[in-house]
C-alpha cells in the first residue's frame, strides 16, 4: 500500500446556487463538471474516489456522513453555504473539528481571502505590493470627500465575491461620480460592500503555484491576451469574458503563456506571488493574480485559494506546461494535502 498518499478520497461540493443573487446556472454546471473531473482524475491515478454534494444547510448531516464514511481525505471544493459564499470559510472549520483532513487552504486562509478588504491589510501590512485601495461597506460611505481627490482611474468590485460576479465595462471608473454611481448600483444589487483600487493600466498575469513549505512550486505564469478586445472596451477580465461564449469580451480575454517572460519579469512576478502566498496561508494550491505596470512592476489585485481545477482552467494550462497532466496535478494536489494533514511516526 502506498502510504505516501491517502486512499480514499472524497469530492465535496456545493450546490447551493442562488441565480437571483447574480449567480448564473453556468456557474453551477461549472463546479458540478469539475467536481466530477477531479473524481475521474483520481480515479485514473488510482484512488478509491467519491462524489458527494452539499446543499443549503445540509451541512451538519454531510459532515455524519463524512465521518461514517471515513475517507483518508476530503477534497474540498465548496464555495458557500446556504447561497452565501461568506459562509465559505465556516466549512474548513467544521472540517478541522471534525478530524476531517481536506485539500487547501484552512478557515483563516479562506477568510482572510475572501473578504478583499482584509486581504488588501494583510498585503500592505507585509509589504506585497498591491493597489491603493478604499474600502466602501454600504451606501453612506459613498459620501466621502475623500473619493473626489482619488488619482483615476479607479476599479471596484464586491467584496466577496469570485469568478468576476459583477465585473462589467461599467466597473473601470474614471470620476468620482462614476466610482459613486457603480459602487451603488453593485451594493443594491448584491447587498455587500465595495472595494475600490487604483487601476493598473497594463498586462494582466495569473500564477499558479502548488505544494506547501520548501516544495512549494510556482507554475509557469499565463497572461490576458487582450489583442482581440475591441478598442472602446477596458482591458479587464469581465464577468462576460469568463461566462458567455457569445460575448464580445470572451473573445478578447484569451489566456495565453506569459510573452517575453524576461529573467527580471518572473524573478519579480515570483517573487511577489510567493510573498502574497505566505501573507495570506494559503496551502496545496492556489492562484495570485497581477496587472503588471509600464515599468514591468507586478502589482497583486487578487488571491484566490481554491481557484478552478477544471481540465480547461487557467490552473490546469499551468500545470500543462510545467509538464503535468490533468491527471497528475490532482494526484499532485491529493498527495500534498496528505503529507501535510498525515501524522508521520
Amino acid at each position: 500500500m502506498d502510504r505516501d498518499r491517502p486512499q480514499r478520497v472524497i469530492v465535496l461540493y456545493n450546490t447551493d446556487y442562488d441565480p437571483a443573487a447574480g449567480v448564473a446556472s453556468a456557474d453551477a454546471s461549472s463546479v458540478a463538471a469539475s467536481a466530477q473531473a477531479i473524481h475521474a482524475a483520481l480515479a485514473a491515478s488510482g484512488y478509491t474516489a467519491e462524489l458527494a454534494t452539499l446543499r443549503g444547510l445540509e451541512v451538519l448531516e454531510v459532515l455524519a456522513s463524512l465521518r461514517a464514511r471515513r475517507p483518508d481525505l476530503v477534497f474540498n471544493l465548496c464555495e458557500s453555504l446556504a447561497g452565501d459564499a461568506r459562509n465559505e470559510p465556516t466549512l474548513a472549520g467544521l472540517l478541522d473539528l471534525h478530524g476531517l483532513p481536506y485539500t487547501g487552504a484552512d478557515l483563516l486562509g479562506l477568510a482572510s481571502c475572501l473578504h478583499k478588504q482584509r486581504a488588501k491589510e494583510i498585503l500592505t501590512a507585509r509589504g506585497v505590493a498591491t493597489p491603493p485601495y478604499r474600502y466602501l461597506p454600504d451606501p453612506a460611505s459613498l459620501d466621502a470627500p475623500s473619493l473626489d481627490a482619488l488619482d483615476y482611474p479607479w476599479f471596484v468590485k464586491l467584496v466577496h465575491e469570485d469568478a468576476s460576479v459583477g465585473i462589467t465595462e461599467q466597473n473601470l471608473v474614471c470620476s468620482p461620480a462614476a466610482l459613486r454611481a457603480r459602487a451603488g448600483e453593485l451594493m443594491r444589487k448584491h447587498r455587500q460592500g465595495v472595494l475600490a483600487e487604483r487601476f493598473v493600466d497594463g498586462r494582466e498575469v495569473n500564477v499558479t503555484l502548488l505544494g506547501n513549505g520548501p516544495d512549494l512550486r510556482v507554475l509557469p505564469p499565463h497572461e490576458i491576451d487582450f489583442g482581440a478586445m475591441p478598442p472602446d472596451r477596458p482591458q479587464i477580465v469581465s464577468y462576460a469574458a469568463k461566462w458567455d461564449e457569445a460575448h464580445v469580451d470572451y473573445a478578447g480575454t484569451k489566456p495565453v503563456p506569459l510573452r517575453d517572460p524576461s529573467p527580471p519579469l518572473l524573478s519579480a512576478i515570483e517573487a511577489v506571488a510567493r510573498a502574497a502566498w505566505d501573507a495570506l496561508g494559503l496551502r496545496d494550491y492556489g492562484r495570485v493574480d497581477l496587472r503588471i505596470d509600464a515599468s514591468g512592476a507586478p502589482w497583486v489585485i487578487d488571491v484566490n485559494p481554491n481557484c478552478d481545477l477544471s481540465p480547461d482552467a487557467g490552473a490546469a494550462r499551468a500545470a500543462a506546461a510545467a509538464g503535468l497532466s490533468h491527471v497528475e496535478l490532482i494526484d499532485t494536489i491529493a498527495r500534498t494535502a496528505w503529507r501535510r494533514t498525515e501524522p508521520r511516526a
